[in-house]
């Protein structure tokens, strides 16, 4: 490696991502960053299914495939982890071969203050993967505020839960690492299939998030069925990624909802999904859980105006003057903004330029230049 002051700002490192579970927010995440960053990015990942033994063992095939870039000729400047990565034991099995190479943890999700399923109890050992993964990090970026307070906010609970030499004062040196880095979306991607509005049908809600409990489809259909029983004129796009062979809440809703059911189900690609976006004047959600939103920053991009809880980390997604009109406090408020988005949908306000702020022609740069920094002071 460079010493540091032979670092220049436009230099280009080598930079090698760890990824053990590309899948999903978690590979389009590291692809992204890899396709926009100044830096040479090479993508060391494991496909997307399995997360636990990923966590668990993951650093077995990560280390493999570090050796085989090494044997190849390169060596990296700096490592990016994902939060799925067991950062420590990779490091151990890579000891003599990247000693002193300095990494960036970038905590994606976190599995100690994620939902669990209903009627399962959260596994600790997870969470204690993680938390030793940010102990031996020479940086920490959270994906948003809430959740990196969310995590500080647990993390003494799952030390308490052990009998002795819990390091509880370890926590301070951990959170002095960490700060807030968004996630960069590949924004500009749908610009290409931006379509005119149609100012003469109903106006069209988008729900465009996973078909999971931790989505609350349950809140947000029951909502719309509100809205129809009230015979106030809407469409529906239900898309997104199921992973259960029939929700059995959306089945329903084919037969609830209608002819107002315009789109049902994943997107078959992507000109399909961006086309949804475009067409989009309101999207919706009613998560109990959300650690940033690019599926909500996709649409708002596109157009569409946001009715979104009044928690999580959509606040950090708009712009404060927008709160009281985008986020909603409960069932009722909810009803309440979604009614007056739908009666005036064509003269509601433009939040894209803000929500392309977070795209990484903006985001970028900001992890290269973390990165050239972190580089330069080990």
């Amino acid at each position: 490696m460079k010493p540091w002051y032979d670092l220049r700002v436009n230099d280009c490192l080598a930079v090698w991502l760890l990824n053990p579970y590309a899948a999903g927010s978690h590979k389009a995440w590291a692809d992204g960053f890899a396709a926009h960053s100044r830096h040479k990015v090479e993508i060391l990942e494991m496909q997307g299914h399995f997360w636990k033994w990923r966590m668990h063992g993951g650093a077995l095939e990560l280390a493999a495939q570090a050796r085989q870039l090494l044997a190849a000729g390169s060596r990296p400047d700096v490592l990016v982890a994902t939060s799925m990565t067991n950062v420590p034991a990779f490091l151990a099995l890579m000891r003599r071969e990247l000693a002193a190479i300095p990494l960036l943890l970038y905590m994606h999700e976190n599995q100690l203050t994620y939902p669990p399923p209903p009627g399962t109890k959260r596994d600790l050992t997870y969470g204690m993967i993680q938390h030793l993964s940010m102990s031996v990090a020479d940086a920490i970026r959270f994906n948003s505020a809430y959740h990196m307070a969310a995590w500080f906010a647990e993390l003494p609970r799952l030390l308490k839960h052990f009998p002795d030499y819990t390091h509880l004062p370890s926590i301070d040196a951990t959170r002095a690492r960490a700060a807030v880095l968004p996630v960069g979306c590949d924004l500009h991607r749908l610009d290409g299939y931006r379509t005119t509005a149609n100012h003469e049908t109903p106006p069209l809600i988008l729900w465009n998030q996973r078909w999971e409990y931790d989505k609350d489809p349950q809140a947000m259909l029951a909502a719309l069925y509100a809205l129809a029983d009230e015979g106030i004129p809407f469409r529906v796009a239900l898309a997104g990624e199921s992973f259960r062979v029939q929700p059995v809440e959306f089945a329903a809703a084919c037969e609830r909802l209608g002819p107002r059911l315009v789109h049902f189900g994943y997107a078959e690609d992507e000109a399909a999904y961006a086309r949804l976006l475009w067409s989009a004047d309101i999207v919706i959600s009613t998560a109990i859980h959300e650690f940033f939103g690019v599926s909500v920053t996709e649409a708002i991009y596109c157009g569409a105006f946001p009715v979104l809880p009044r928690r999580l980390s959509y606040p950090e997604l708009l712009p404060e003057t927008t709160h009281e009109r985008c986020l909603y406090r409960d069932s009722e408020d909810l009803m309440t903004k979604l009614r007056a988005a739908l009666a005036q949908p064509h003269s509601l306000p433009d939040l894209a330029g803000h929500a392309a702020m977070f795209d990484w022609s903006v985001q970028a740069p900001v992890y290269d230049d973390l990165l050239q920094s972190l580089a330069g002071h080990v």
